[in-house]
């Protein structure tokens, strides 16, 4: 996935660092630079307060002191302007805190690609609003598309923990009820649910018109179980049910029920035009923006 990704920042130091605004903002300021020598160069990452002219926009606003130093008409783009509007629906269940050797839980993960999506979009100046959730709305943040909101953003990711079961279906129903202006939709979700249930809360947010990514975050040892002997696993979310056996007897049976799984969910989600990316705690956060990148690119 590009040069971009191969040079940033390493994942494991994501659960080592404490400070998640300037984590983000490194992430992402170290992202832009490698696009300048990806296939993205030439895509608008000039986070200025401009944007370029368009036939029929008001040749007052025209910057002329942009137009000699670039060659290139460009408009000045006022505080109210928004390319788009962009809802971040953040999983924070029990499940989210899962986490195996030196990798970051998923929460830490997923907190900091929430924190990295609100500061390039904020950068964008598009309106950013976020949901936390597991079977429930915990917190709902509006959209807004003021650069300092990021830093509030940031402060209340920092202190979020997980929480409570998940029950993404239901709670994604009660989210497309609350969005009332087309957005872009962000799922952060290691989608550890029922597959019917979610694809039917996609459904309903693509009824809505919104536009869909869905981030699907996980362990390594989630995926494939490197275990060997015996071990006592205890469902994440239901502290009493609990089993004690050999690796040996399962990991087959697991691994293949693991891939159905995520393979029909994706392939479910693909059918319905929503960009569908599959992310493990070992890989870049950056593997996600260059996909955001891909998704926006070819929607706006």
């Amino acid at each position: 996935m590009y040069n971009i990704v191969s040079r940033l920042l390493p994942p494991e130091l994501i659960s080592r660092i404490d400070n998640l605004e300037l984590l983000a903002m490194q992430i992402v300021e170290g992202f832009i630079t490698g696009l300048h020598t990806s296939p993205f160069h030439g895509f608008s990452v000039e986070f200025s307060e401009h944007r370029p002219y368009m036939r029929g926009d008001d040749l007052r606003h025209v910057d002329w002191k942009i137009l000699a130093r670039k060659e290139r008409y460009f408009i000045k783009q006022y505080e109210e302007e928004t390319n788009l509007r962009c809802q971040i629906l953040l999983d924070i269940s029990h499940s989210m805190a899962f986490k195996s050797g030196s990798n970051s839980s998923k929460l830490d993960y997923a907190r900091v690609l929430a924190a990295a999506l609100s500061y390039i979009l904020l950068k964008q100046r598009d309106a950013v609003g976020m949901f936390l959730f597991s079977n429930r709305i915990h917190k709902r943040y509006p959209a807004k598309s003021l650069g300092n909101y990021f830093y509030h953003l940031a402060a209340e990711l920092q202190k979020t923990e997980a929480q409570s079961e998940t029950h993404i279906g239901g709670v994604l129903h009660d989210i497309a009820d609350r969005i009332h202006r087309r957005s872009l939709v962000i799922l952060i979700s290691d989608l550890l649910d029922d597959p019917q249930t979610i694809l039917q809360g996609i459904r309903h947010l693509k009824h809505n018109q919104h536009e869909i990514i869905v981030l699907n975050i996980n362990d390594p040892l989630e995926i494939t179980m490197d275990m060997k002997g015996q071990y006592l696993f205890k469902d994440m979310e239901q502290t009493a049910l609990k089993i004690k056996t050999d690796t040996k007897y399962i990991r087959r049976e697991y691994e293949a029920a693991v891939r159905e799984h995520f393979d029909f969910l994706g392939g479910k989600l693909r059918e319905m035009d929503v960009s569908y990316v599959s992310l493990k705690t070992s890989e870049p956060v950056e593997k996600a923006l260059v996909h955001y990148m891909l998704s926006r690119r070819k929607m706006y």
